[in-house]
């Protein structure tokens, strides 16, 4: 197995603009993936995530907006050490590509960036299946919820 990239695609009965409000601000973020979220949406500013709040201990990660180009594409990286600045070898990219298809949206979501953060094989694989089961979790609960929600401009 090649451990390099993840993707996933999902068909959403919602807009792009709504999909693409889903995917990009902490507020919704939260309803579907971590437990918390605090980052602004502009390039390169630090952020993070936490996952786990209602178990053993968080678990808080870094975050830091790639690329944001509503509502086609929205990209960060992850995983870093909180406050560390994010860059290739220490986290891990996310891009969320979305395109029209019917009255919804096509969203293709893939990460890469496994082989260079330099951990051992062993290491590398047990982080990359980590990381398809967390998608195949998470992912799935993205669509319904943005189904239920309404932007207002």
């Amino acid at each position: 197995m090649e451990f390099g990239s993840i993707e996933r695609e999902i068909d959403v009965d919602a807009a792009p603009e709504i999909v693409y409000e889903v995917v990009s601000r902490p507020e919704h973020l939260r309803q579907w993936w971590p437990d918390d979220a605090d980052y602004e949406l502009v390039p390169g500013t630090p952020g993070q995530i936490v996952f786990g709040m209602h178990g053993d201990g968080p678990s808080i990660v870094g975050f830091e907006v790639v690329d944001a180009q509503p509502p086609h594409t929205f990209s960060f990286r992850w995983t870093q050490a909180p406050g560390v600045a994010a860059e290739h070898g220490n986290s891990l990219l996310v891009t969320f590509e979305l395109r029209p298809s019917g009255a919804g949206t096509r969203l293709k979501m893939t990460e890469t960036g496994f082989r260079e953060m330099g951990w051992n094989a062993a290491v590398l694989e047990q982080q990359y299946n980590e990381h398809v089961h967390g998608w195949s979790f998470f992912l799935p609960r993205l669509a319904p919820y943005a189904e239920s929600v309404s932007i207002s401009r």
